[in-house]
């Protein structure tokens, strides 16, 4: 009953929150906070692993299904140095200073636990103030590679920490290897189950059980993982991505429900976290007054924390993306051509020939373009933490394995939280002023630019259609007269460039069956067009996923009336 008043409660504030145009998850949080000093109020308590194995796989599986493999290769860079080395650098940054200052007293590896709480920043956040205000589809894109991919290195780091402080047994001593490990085995599971979750598909064929069986899928991709002792994370993440690029297999009412049974369980955990975080402020508070005789040393450490996660993201940032402008910068005022006619000039011209054409195809792929100084300054200022951090934090065991409680596990907690809650308020409320003071918004310079996006994938969906039309032209069903063949190919053609128009296909049955044969074929020839663009980088993701969505549309409103017909 607790937990169905604190998820009701959290879902009336955050469409409050919409509604006045407040950050909903600062807004949980504020307004939890404020309830935990209810006179004899008791939160309610959930197992400490509860909160990373039920809430975190769902949202990761829900963001990988929603974005396309691909564009993750072409940022890869950017990605795994935000995702990955920055996590890294951040934790141990954290845990050096947190340790060698002495504010609270915090051995290397409690404060290296800490450190890895608050690595991770929550992309949601910034992904949706991002596509609110529109910005450019690189930025979305490496933000949301990120999310995937941070949260696999902090956790791996969260639970190497927490087992050497707790006692508990490591499953590969050495963290490089057991780092290796997680990370190779982890995407293998997630591969497996994402292949059988679609072969069960194709078997199934319900879109009910369907949707069902997806929401099954995190979970089992997570916990298995675990179980082999790599990264639940990644498990998610590959599983996602291999259902999702998959998708097209099943039919139009499985995406359609999908799409927004996943959106409805995003905004309910992500609300319910911040809630379940937010009513344990005062007992956090109560646990800090009992370890200490005052609660300077831990606003003062909290302090130090919350900077160093400030500034160190804008100085990876510039280390990841200005340093490769910097050095072609340098090469090109530095570098002397060699004489044309010398060996070595031809040397060199053969070994980059030779070079070029190993590369050629992973040229192809990664995207190498920088980023302007103004997205890189927004790009370091997108570093607020969220659901990971309050999770990993509550997720912190009471006790160690010889029954001692877990060192400094209050100040943690209060620390995570008020580095969770300082840049969602620092950086989340000034992001959208920043985003709009730069003038990096499409919606002021790059509307043609997403007009045109769409206008490719409007002509692909209608080559692919006219390909289809023509053959049915030149091959058409036995016993079908020519002016039945004309009609229906009409209809279609006109169907295929003008959302709005719906056939209305009446008797004979004959008709209306060779129609909907050919409707169908013609649907499953757009999307497919529309993939392999998407894939090899002619059509920005979001274009084609507004397409495909709107095929589905066309094919729901299509279906309904054909069904009523006959």
């Amino acid at each position: 009953m607790e937990l169905l008043l604190v998820v009701v409660g959290a879902i009336l504030v955050t469409a409050i929150a919409h509604h006045r145009g407040f950050e909903p998850a600062l807004m949980i949080v504020v307004v939890g906070s404020a309830v935990s000093f209810l006179p004899d109020f008791e939160p309610p308590e959930l197992d400490s692993h509860i909160l990373l194995s039920v809430v975190l796989p769902p949202l990761l599986y829900s963001a990988a299904l929603n974005f396309s493999f691909p564009t993750f290769l072409r940022h890869i860079r950017p990605i795994l140095g935000l995702g990955v080395g920055l996590v890294v650098v951040s934790a141990f940054a954290v845990a050096a200073v947190s340790s060698w200052l002495v504010i609270v007293p915090l051995t290397f590896g409690t404060a290296l636990v800490l450190g890895a709480i608050v690595a991770p920043p929550d992309a949601v956040t910034a992904v949706a103030v991002g596509r609110k205000l529109g910005l450019p589809k690189r930025m979305m894109a490496i933000l949301t590679g990120e999310s995937l991919i941070n949260d696999a290195a902090a956790l791996t780091l969260f639970s190497i920490a927490v087992t050497q402080v707790a006692g508990g047994h490591i499953f590969i001593e050495n963290p490089l290897l057991l780092f290796g490990y997680s990370a190779t085995v982890g995407p293998l599971v997630g591969a497996v189950l994402g292949y059988v979750t679609l072969w069960i598909r194709k078997r199934l064929a319900n879109p009910g059980l369907e949707t069902v069986q997806g929401l099954v899928v995190p979970f089992a991709a997570f916990i298995t993982a675990e179980e082999l002792h790599a990264s639940g994370v990644l498990a998610v993440v590959v599983a996602g991505f291999v259902v999702g690029n998959g998708n097209l297999g099943a039919g139009y009412q499985t995406r359609l429900q999908e799409r927004y049974v996943w959106n409805s369980v995003d905004v309910l955990l992500e609300a319910f976290v911040f809630a379940y975080i937010g009513l344990h402020l005062r007992f956090v508070l109560e646990h800090l007054n009992e370890a200490h005789e005052s609660l300077t040393e831990v606003i003062t450490a909290s302090a130090v924390v919350l900077l160093i996660v400030l500034v160190i993201r804008p100085l990876s940032v510039f280390a990841i993306f200005g340093r490769n402008k910097l050095s072609r910068h340098v090469e090109k005022k530095l570098s002397v051509p060699a004489p044309d006619g010398s060996r070595s000039s031809l040397g060199a011209a053969v070994r980059k020939q030779r070079k070029k054409k190993r590369r050629a195809n992973w040229r192809t792929m990664v995207d190498r373009r920088t980023l302007s100084w103004q997205e890189n300054v927004v790009l370091s200022w997108t570093g607020m933490r969220g659901v990971v951090t309050l999770a990993a934090a509550a997720a912190i065991p009471a006790y160690t394995e010889s029954g001692e409680p877990f060192p400094e596990r209050a100040t943690i907690q209060a620390i995570a939280f008020v580095v969770a809650v300082g840049t969602l308020l620092l950086q989340g409320s000034t992001l959208p002023w920043l985003i709009r003071k730069l003038h990096i918004s499409r919606f002021n310079d790059d509307h043609e630019a997403d007009r045109a996006e769409e206008v490719k994938a409007e002509r692909v969906a209608h080559d692919a259609a006219e390909k289809i039309l023509v053959e049915f032209q030149a091959n058409p069903p036995a016993n079908l007269n020519p002016a039945l063949v004309e009609e229906i190919y009409i209809r279609i053609a006109r169907h295929t460039q003008d959302v709005d128009e719906m056939p209305d296909p009446e008797a004979p049955i004959k008709r209306a069956a060779a129609f909907t044969t050919l409707y169908r074929e013609v649907l499953a020839a757009q999307r497919a067009a529309l993939i392999d663009q998407r894939d090899a980088g002619h059509i920005e993701d979001e274009a084609v996923r507004a397409m495909l969505e709107r095929l589905d549309l066309q094919e729901a409103g299509v279906t309904a009336r054909l069904e009523s017909r006959l």
